[in-house]
């Protein structure tokens, strides 16, 4: 596929270029006074390959903020959020005692600390008496800019989804709504926390439970290197994880993994070569509709490099496997091998930058 390279105006990028530009003529000068004409050829290949890449990374900079796009900096819903209203959040998000038999918390299943990512990485996560779950768990990163919340789209927004864990009971098991608030009512020391995120309503009630859970997973943001790219360093990837950008975008992954979380925003049926449990039947258990068989939510893939493993069902161990299989799946065309290589490399350029797992 041949492009137009257009060099982009940004400050940022047009001071990297000159600075670079100014050091390797300095270093040519160098050069030509002490090795000739040889190594003065070396420098004008050094010169025009960096300047080749360097426009490359422009051009396909360019065409993913047109097709992507930069993630915004705030998240919808948050205009409201307060430190204190996260930090009760948070709160309750690690709390053991709110599950049936006070051994499990949210972060059992979404662990944060450390270089942790926001999922557990189990194919599917088990409950507060060793119940397996039914799908695989999703990262809680970003999960603030999702207008679709579960595989099955069974809950539009953080604040309605915000207090299913605590009931489901192939999760923390509580009987009801009423017993999670008397839990927190009983536990003193939610009473200043409780005081400082609704100084004017201190006393918990659901709603207030699930405003101050949608608040802290508001503020779950991840940062990488692919959004580095997108706002400012046009320098920030290397030529594996370019060439599997242009290749992302060209076979066509972003007719389903689209927007600035590049998937979570619409739902796909996933036809394939390969077998996925087919006894769960995706959406239709929610809508009821024969129609939605076997569609699920298209997973957003920011920080996918860390979150193994894959679909649905974690029925797929590794990164490079999965794009195998999404081969065979809408795309403009068939990529071969050492495509899949450069895609998987892209696709690591989108891990938080602070995390490991």
């Amino acid at each position: 596929m041949v492009r137009t390279f257009k060099v982009n105006s940004s400050h940022y990028s047009i001071q990297i270029l000159l600075f670079s530009i100014i050091h390797l003529t300095i270093a040519n000068c160098k050069i030509k006074e002490h090795n000739g004409e040889k190594n003065k050829f070396i420098f004008q290949l050094i010169t025009a390959n960096f300047l080749s890449n360097y426009l490359y990374a422009t051009d396909l900079q360019k065409i993913a903020r047109e097709q992507i796009g930069i993630l915004s900096e705030t998240i919808p819903g948050s205009e409201e959020d307060t430190a204190a209203k996260i930090a009760l959040g948070n709160k309750i998000f690690r709390d053991n005692k709110l599950s049936s038999n006070h051994v499990q918390s949210c972060l059992t299943c979404h662990p944060l600390d450390g270089n942790a990512a926001g999922m557990d990485r189990q194919s599917t996560s088990r409950g507060t008496f060793g119940q397996i779950g039914k799908r695989n768990t999703p990262t809680i990163l970003n999960v603030g800019y999702l207008p679709i919340i579960f595989w099955d789209g069974r809950r539009d927004s953080l604040y309605n989804q915000a207090i299913d864990p605590f009931l489901n009971p192939l999760e923390m098991s509580l009987p009801s709504e009423a017993e999670l608030l008397t839990r927190i009512q009983n536990d003193s020391s939610y009473t200043s926390f409780f005081a400082n995120a609704f100084p004017e309503s201190p006393n918990p009630s659901i709603h207030s439970i699930r405003l101050t859970l949608a608040a802290f997973e508001r503020s779950l943001k991840s940062k990488s290197k692919f959004d580095d790219f997108l706002e400012n360093n046009v320098l920030s990837l290397n030529k594996s994880e370019l060439d599997g950008l242009n290749l992302f975008l060209d076979v066509g992954c972003t007719n389903c993994h689209s927007t600035s979380l590049l998937g979570g925003s619409q739902f796909a049926k996933l036809d394939s070569v390969y077998s996925y449990n087919i006894s769960d039947t995706g959406r239709a258990e929610f809508t009821g509709k024969h129609e939605d068989k076997f569609f699920f939510k298209v997973p957003p893939l920011r920080n996918v490099a860390l979150t193994a493993p894959y679909f649905h069902d974690g029925s797929v161990p590794t990164l490079k496997e999965a794009v195998r299989r999404m081969n065979y799946y809408n795309l403009n065309r068939q990529i071969n091998e050492s495509e899949i290589e450069l895609i998987t490399s892209f696709l690591r350029s989108l891990s938080d930058k602070t995390k490991v797992n």
